[in-house]
């Protein structure tokens, strides 16, 4: 593709190539050709393999597990674009690592998320596209475009045609008070009411769920998150809309599905009829079991890849 002499040009480091596959075949490209590879003393080498003078870069990397090398891969890739004259990269990130820590919790906490910031902008990053950051705000970290996709104009049409014709007993359920905007927009492409799971978190990874707020007895309910991890949070508030709440079946749905740990036995072990996830993070076959589904992202990503590249405003996407 070559628009006002500039070539675009799609490559993928080491975390989610089949993402980036795809990416590249909706915009009818091949991937770029180059090379990420380990040291035997687990130094990261990047070779491209291509002239990128000039071009308008995009690099696909969710940093996910693991996630300090898919970080590095990402930098000294994007350092690689910069040094060989690229007209302008853009880091294609599905996955943001390091979003969780972004402020400050207690005393002496490190800002994570405004270090991987600084750190993408000075290895050459003119411009980030993502999805659903744990929180909105980190694109105030960055002195350059962020461009914040979102995860429910992808995962609502699934359960609007799951459960077509038969909305009147759903009610979309936030897990927790952080997740009640996504679950209110959510909630409105079904035309449903809303309910929240309180909960108490004790330490990191630990809940302790409290009350739920909203009528979901006799109802079908729908679990909305950004991201599920180590799955304790959704296990906990499927059990509780059951156990005390008096729902009929649990469904839930998250745009990044980390599954770390326990995550899956606990998934297969709870409630939830289904947990429907996109595939922003990979997920290898230790984590393809019956209760998951994956949706893909890649025409998203491609859709807005081909604005940037066109200088055309993203606001009309999810329109």
């Amino acid at each position: 593709m070559n628009l006002h002499g500039k070539d675009l040009k799609i490559f993928a480091a080491n975390s989610n190539p089949a993402v980036a596959k795809t990416i590249a075949a909706s915009l009818g490209l091949q991937l770029s050709d180059c090379e990420v590879k380990t040291f035997s003393d687990g130094e990261i080498a990047v070779s491209v393999n291509e002239s990128v003078r000039g071009s308008d870069v995009f690099i696909v990397q969710s940093t996910c597990d693991p996630v300090n090398n898919n970080l590095m891969e990402l930098l000294i890739l994007m350092d690689a674009m910069k040094r060989a004259s690229a007209n302008r990269i853009t880091a294609v990130m599905p996955y943001f690592g390091y979003a969780r820590q972004d402020r400050k919790a207690k005393s002496r906490d490190p800002i994570s998320a405004k270090l991987v910031a600084d750190l993408l902008t000075t290895a050459g990053a003119d411009r980030i596209l993502t999805m659903d950051l744990h929180a909105a705000q980190i694109q105030g970290f960055f002195s350059i475009p962020v461009d914040h996709l979102l995860g429910v104009p992808l995962l609502a049409p699934y359960f609007c045609q799951k459960f077509a014709g038969h909305t009147d007993d759903l009610v979309v359920v936030s897990p927790d008070f952080g997740s009640v905007t996504r679950a209110r927009n959510f909630a409105q492409r079904l035309d449903t009411p809303i309910a929240i799971v309180d909960k108490r978190r004790q330490r990191a990874n630990v809940c302790e769920v409290m009350n739920i707020i909203g009528e979901v007895e006799g109802k079908n309910v729908i679990l909305v998150d950004d991201m599920i991890d180590t799955a304790g949070t959704l296990c906990n508030a499927a059990a509780a809309l059951v156990e005390r709440g008096g729902a009929k079946d649990v469904y839930a749905c998250a745009t990044h599905g980390v599954l770390s740990g326990p995550a899956i036995e606990r998934i297969q072990n709870s409630v939830i009829k289904e947990v429907v996830l996109l595939d922003t993070v990979p997920l290898g076959p230790e984590k393809q079991i019956d209760k998951i589904t994956a949706l893909p992202v890649g025409s998203v990503f491609a859709e807005a890849i081909e604005r940037i590249y066109e200088d055309k405003p993203m606001s009309t996407m999810f329109a």
